[in-house]
């Protein structure tokens, strides 16, 4: 009995152990999926926010042409091939230039979509109030400050959002990489305890196996000697029972051969 419940105890422990398993499969492929769609959102957001800090950077060197000229950046000047260098040097035209792509011809490529900085955190502090009505009249100076400083608050916020996203996409990793490397070794140990108990089921299943043998074989000896028993006791009941009866007759059988041997010899009984 202790042998069977034990069997039975292992083959429930072994359920347990091998369901755990499956359910700790079905997590790290969940919180895997999930990673790659936390990197790609990282990955997308990022760009949009690059793209934004160069769209913002060349606003504010076009504005620098108009407000500070001295500050304001040229644009790299145009270089000819070898071939298009001798035709202008011999009063030829210049191939035309090709116009620059991207957002308005600024030759950012990622597509911007502005967004509420305040909606991506609740932690974020509300928006200051919005500045009081500015005057009828503003020099070309303050009007330059206004607008310049505004074009770096923006540079500096996404610049403190990517930081910030930097940081929670390295966290976000390093937990994801731990929590992957613990279910492993989970599973590695859960395997390795599901190998010693089907071992040790299969030992206690063939010790039960054994056990039966020897008791069915027990069992079928015991039958025999009960049956060698029973026909002695049978035979002795019977010759209990006849004793009185064969003894008689033996004492007759005894009394005939007297007779017949006195016969022999000559007597007579006439």
């Amino acid at each position: 009995e202790e042998t069977k419940a034990f069997i039975e105890t292992t083959t429930e422990e072994i359920a347990a152990l091998t369901a755990g398993i499956k359910a700790l499969d079905k997590s790290v492929i969940q919180a895997t999926d999930q990673r790659k769609a936390e990197n790609e959102e990282y990955k997308s957001t990022m760009a949009e926010n690059s793209a934004a800090v160069e769209l913002l950077g060349v606003a504010k060197n076009r504005l620098n042409k108009f407000y500070n000229p001295k500050l304001h950046v040229e644009a790299p000047k145009r270089e000819f091939s070898a071939e298009d260098r001798i035709a202008v040097n011999m009063g030829g035209t210049p191939p035309p230039t090709e116009a620059p792509g991207g957002i308005a011809g600024t030759g950012v490529e990622v597509f911007v979509q502005v967004r509420s900085h305040a909606q991506r955190s609740d932690d974020v502090a509300a928006p200051p109030p919005p500045p009081e009505a500015v005057g009828a009249y503003m020099t070309k100076g303050q009007e330059s400050t206004g607008v310049l400083t505004l074009v770096d608050m923006l540079v500096a916020d996404l610049d403190k959002e990517m930081q910030e996203m930097d940081v929670e996409e390295k966290d976000a990793q390093n937990d994801y990489e731990k929590y992957v490397q613990d279910s492993a070794d989970k599973r590695a140990q859960d395997s390795k305890s599901i190998a010693e108990k089907e071992s040790a089921k299969a030992d206690a299943e063939a010790a039960l196996g054994k056990a039966e043998l020897d008791k069915k074989s027990k069992v079928q000896e015991s039958y025999a000697t009960a049956m060698i028993l029973k026909d002695l006791h049978l035979e002795c009941d019977w010759l209990l029972g006849n004793f009185e009866m064969r003894k008689e007759a033996r004492v007759g059988e005894i009394d005939s051969l007297k007779k017949a041997t006195a016969i022999l010899s000559g007597a007579d009984f006439a």
